[in-house]
């Protein structure tokens, strides 16, 4: 589940980012790939709609929120303790 988890975001991102999947790195901020606020929001609601969860996120103030934007990997372990709650 964690590699599907992963695979899905990266996918989401890169179609916001218009890029490959393969020129992502975990590094990355969304800021790095071009990925403007509207396309985090976009971001957001497709993870959610993929994964069947809730973001716990305020695109008003990113700085607030329990969800963690900072980097891609970041991201991925965001949804991966999303799923895993859900589940459990």
């Amino acid at each position: 589940m964690t590699q599907n988890v992963q695979d899905t975001v990266l996918q989401i991102i890169a179609d916001q980012a218009l890029m490959d999947v393969s020129d992502i790195k975990m590094d990355n901020t969304l800021e790095d790939l071009g990925v403007d606020s509207m396309g985090l929001v976009e971001a957001i609601f497709a993870i959610e709609e993929a994964f069947d969860i809730q973001v716990p996120f305020n695109a008003n103030e990113p700085e607030d929120s329990d969800f963690d934007i900072s980097s891609v990997a970041s991201i991925i372990a965001a949804v991966q303790g999303l799923v895993a709650e859900q589940t459990a």
